[in-house]
């Protein structure tokens, strides 16, 4: 069963979703370089008082329990600090150049932030409280990645593009870079993942219309959501939020975008 809280109107629609404490964050885009984010409260979906974010065009967004911020990519390659009314937006700042990185995507756990950035076989972890870079994880040289989680056991699970095989690939790797296992399941463009604190991946391939369930290993165990509960709209980005067991989906296609509201509580 789904629920949609949003229906955006417009070519753009609704491009990322998060949650922190007690509400759901919408980005919106109603242009190339002007958005918002749409606030919802998780139990009433009562929409709340937007959030301008002005010229800053984003490509997505993480919530940060430890700082009580929202982490906010830009794609001009910048990261923005957002309070939950939207009151204080403060831009990340970068201890060097070096640390700096095109658009991609972010998430974060309760105190590091990590970025994959396109065009760099890297991976790039901040700390969410002082900025500073904790380590860079370089990826074998095939991997384009684009989007990365840090699992339970303190490794990254990278969805990505292998150059070499002109397919997507879901990967696990250490610290080092090293691929320690590898799901290629037939993936149409996996957009974007997360994971729980078993390990479990949750896979949103946009391509496909569905979004995967993987375990600890990287083996398929379900597809959790398909095409007919989608409507047949392509997926964008997805946040699962472990402790209600729901699963936030950012959606667009011809019949209009917004956000869908899974419970996958019960796997």
């Amino acid at each position: 069963m789904s629920s949609v809280l949003l229906r955006a109107v417009g070519y753009e629609g609704v491009l990322c979703v998060t949650q922190l404490d007690d509400t759901v964050y919408v980005v919106r885009r109603s242009s190339w370089r002007f958005s918002t984010i749409a606030r919802f409260n998780t139990t009433t979906h009562q929409r709340l008082t937007d959030i301008d974010l002005n010229s800053r065009a984003p490509s997505d967004i993480a919530a940060c329990a430890r700082t009580s911020r929202l982490c906010v990519a830009d794609r001009d390659g910048r990261v923005w600090l957002v309070s939950p009314d939207g009151a204080d937006i403060q831009r990340w700042l970068m201890k060097s150049r070096s640390d700096a990185f095109t658009r991609r995507t972010l998430s974060v756990t309760s105190s590091r932030l990590l970025v994959t950035s396109r065009g760099d076989s890297e991976l790039i972890q901040f700390d969410t409280a002082g900025g500073d870079v904790l380590r860079r994880v370089h990826l074998p040289d095939y991997m384009e990645p684009v989007h990365a989680v840090e699992s339970p056991t303190g490794t990254f699970v990278v969805a990505h593009r292998n150059t070499q095989l002109q397919q997507y690939q879901v990967s696990e790797v250490n610290a080092e870079g090293r691929v320690l296992r590898q799901f290629s399941g037939s993936l149409g463009w996996p957009v974007h993942i997360a994971v729980d604190s078993q390990g479990h991946i949750l896979v949103a391939d946009s391509e496909s219309r569905r979004i995967l369930l993987l375990d600890d290993q990287l083996a398929l165990r379900r597809v959790i959501v398909d095409q007919h509960q989608l409507n047949d709209q392509r997926l964008w980005r997805l946040c699962y939020v472990e402790q209600s067991g729901q699963l936030l989906v950012g959606l667009f296609g011809l019949t209009g975008s917004g956000v869908a509201v899974f419970d996958v509580l019960q796997r």
